[in-house]
């Protein structure tokens, strides 16, 4: 919450290390030498002479350094394309370049906080300014006062000014799980689980689609207002679809831990590669933040201390949780699962779900170390660990039957 003089010098730091930034990015790319230490040799001195302090230097130093080890991993990895391609070639051409107003990491020798008063005091090219006033939820401050570490970005969006800061929170010793909630993610329910809850993505489907046709409008526009409306709408459609993710798992994470069981997701890395689906379909797939979703879940259980494992997720709208029938014809629909070997008729997203807790159950039970007892008055090793085995595949199925 800086005053308008604190607020132009927090603007004349930020362009003043960005274009730093860009001038040191020319040169790396000049030179052909990006790693951290080289830039530090030729050009730690320069960046002084430019108005950066010793700390904020290093900093851009390593900013710049990681923007091209992370330009150089994409390569490697072929997201920006073959060799030769228009797009690789585009990138590999020119240097990086930064923002005017693009984010600037500070430690704590160039930023220290008074969380009880609530504010901070920060470097600046106009000198240090202390006693400048920051806004936060009370649980919000009661993490920085317990568990911030490390550095603090400094950012400016929308007019308005933040401070990202960093905290490493402790994991909760996690329990033997009682079961698992299986969690089956989709597009027409965003996510529907075992214990009998759906979110439904009708909601976010009609949001996305408004979204869409105000875009359509805006890109026929072409004016430079457009665009930054354009920007400012793709943030605000980001940041609902990212609430409506925490609420889902936050749900989720509240029921396991009230009852004890864990978490079973399917493993759904790489689906967009896998997919072929229909042009119209494409944009919902896309858009479709699962793998946001995924994350939430995977540390809000990691505070809680839920166990959370990942499934193979094959087959797993196909598999009947009943009699563990896999048959293709067994999806009649979207919504409809009637399986071909038991007869059994259920919703498809919750068969699915109780498919995935059991196979979590199946994951966990594999990852835990053995228990066999030694072997003893001539039985073999390996007829002891066979028994175990049997004993724990017939262990009851999701739906209270024995599974095979």
């Amino acid at each position: 919450m800086p005053t308008p003089e604190v607020a132009s010098a927090l603007e004349c730091t930020l362009h003043t290390a960005n274009d730093a930034a860009n001038w040191l990015s020319g040169q790396a790319h000049e030179r052909g030498e990006t790693s951290r230490k080289a830039l530090q040799g030729f050009a730690y001195l320069d960046l002084k002479e430019r108005g950066l302090s010793a700390q904020p230097a290093l900093h851009v130093l390593r900013k710049v350094a990681d923007a091209y080890s992370t330009l150089k991993a994409n390569i490697r990895a072929g997201n920006l394309g073959k060799p030769g391609s228009k797009r690789r070639r585009k990138a590999e051409a020119k240097p990086i370049t930064f923002r005017g107003d693009a984010a600037q990491p500070y430690d704590d020798r160039c930023l220290s906080w008074q969380v009880d008063e609530q504010t901070v005091s920060i470097w600046t090219t106009s000198g240090r300014i202390r006693g400048v006033r920051f806004a936060c939820s009370e649980q919000a401050r009661k993490l920085l006062a317990e568990h911030r570490k490390g550095e603090s970005d400094l950012a400016h969006r929308d007019g308005m000014w933040f401070l990202i800061a960093t905290c490493e929170v402790p994991e909760a010793e996690r329990y033997e799980p009682d079961g698992f909630i299986g969690v089956d993610l989709g597009i027409a329910n965003i996510a529907t689980t075992s214990t009998g809850y759906r979110a439904a993505g009708r909601g976010l489907d009609r949001h996305r689609k408004r979204q869409l046709g105000l875009r359509a409008k805006l890109q026929k526009k072409r004016t430079e207002s457009a665009k930054r409306l354009l920007k400012a709408r793709a943030r605000k459609e980001a940041r609902h679809a990212a609430n409506v993710n925490h609420i889902i798992s936050k749900k989720i994470v509240t029921e396991a831990e009230r009852t004890s069981k864990g978490v079973a997701l399917e493993d759904l890395g790489g689906i967009r590669q896998r997919v072929r689906l229909r042009k119209p379909q494409r944009v919902t797939l896309h858009s479709w933040a699962f793998a946001q979703l995924g994350q939430f879940l995977e540390y809000k259980a990691r505070r809680a201390g839920v166990p959370l494992v990942y499934v193979d997720p094959a087959y797993t709208s196909q598999q009947c949780a009943e009699c563990h029938h896999i048959e293709k014809a067994n999806r009649v629909d979207q919504a409809h699962f009637i399986c071909r070997g038991c007869g059994v008729v259920a919703h498809a997203d919750r068969n699915a779900s109780h498919v995935i807790a059991y196979r979590g159950e199946t994951v966990w039970i594999a990852g835990r170390e053995s228990r066999v007892p030694a072997p003893h008055n001539g039985v073999s090793g390996r007829r002891s660990q066979s028994s175990s085995q049997l004993g724990v595949t017939s262990r009851p199925g999701p739906l209270g039957l024995g599974s095979s």
